[in-house]
């Protein structure tokens, strides 16, 4: 039972942590992945803790973006099997994409906790876990080159939530399209993906499965719209420039 009482200023982001240390103690989370989430932990905080209006724009043309696609694939990482496996999962039955696990700090004793999180949670088939379909992913050195050949590796459109930076400059240089989840606007992951969800993932996963749902009724033609107008590069100056303008509004309550 949670000692954090509901009425705590700070709850959501107490509860968000013990999601997190509950994850690193069952095998799920590496002790990397609680600094990483440190570093997100303060972009949102700079961002005001709220999905802004360069979110939900993001978010929209992500959602018209896995609509075009036509093998989508989600990559799950522990952070993400720890704080919204229910939610990904989802996200992945309404839209058919595949589920694959691919780790940076990989071990197979915390692959198969994140796989038995995911099963518990509802996912039937998830990539990543035969080594008899394993191939590499060129331009990569770390563990994350090993990718399923029926997943990541065939896939027109991967959704990269809480990613690092050498991944998605590897998914780009093979073709793919690359959707994340960064709060930090200046990250390597955030300037390289296509399209950029400046959000906590937390609150940004459910609105995108919304979205998706709504924009299914368009035709293909409005949904390329959407993904054309979409600026990647504006989107993320547009997110500093509301990091600015909420510290400017904060300086004058210090």
């Amino acid at each position: 039972m949670s000692l954090i009482p509901k009425s705590h200023p700070r709850a959501k982001s107490l509860l968000i942590r013990e999601k997190l240390v509950s994850g690193f103690e069952q095998g799920l989370v590496a002790k990397e992945g609680l600094l990483a989430h440190g570093r997100g932990e303060a972009f949102d905080y700079l961002l005001g803790e709220k999905t802004n209006k360069n979110a939900k724009l993001a978010i929209k043309a992500a959602a018209a973006q896995i609509l075009l696609a036509k093998l989508p694939v989600i990559s799950i990482n522990g952070n993400i099997a720890a704080l919204c496996p229910k939610e990904v999962i989802n996200l992945a039955k309404i839209s058919g994409a595949k589920i694959e696990v691919n780790l940076f700090y990989t071990n197979e004793k915390r692959k198969k906790s994140i796989i038995k999180t995911l099963k518990k949670n509802g996912a039937n088939e998830i990539l990543g876990t035969n080594p008899n379909f394993s191939t590499t992913l060129s331009g990569l050195d770390s563990a994350r080159r090993i990718v399923d050949k029926n997943g990541i590796f065939v896939a027109d459109v991967v959704i990269v939530p809480l990613e690092d930076g050498d991944r998605t400059m590897a998914l780009r240089k093979a073709g793919k399209t690359v959707i994340t989840f960064d709060l930090n606007p200046l990250s390597r992951t955030s300037q390289t993906a296509n399209i950029t969800i400046v959000d906590n993932v937390i609150r940004a996963i459910d609105l995108l499965s919304i979205t998706y749902e709504k924009l299914s009724k368009n035709n293909k033609n409005t949904l390329e719209k959407i993904v054309k107008n979409f600026n990647n590069k504006k989107n993320l100056s547009d997110n500093i420039i509301e990091i600015k303008n909420n510290l400017t509004r904060r300086a004058h309550f210090a």
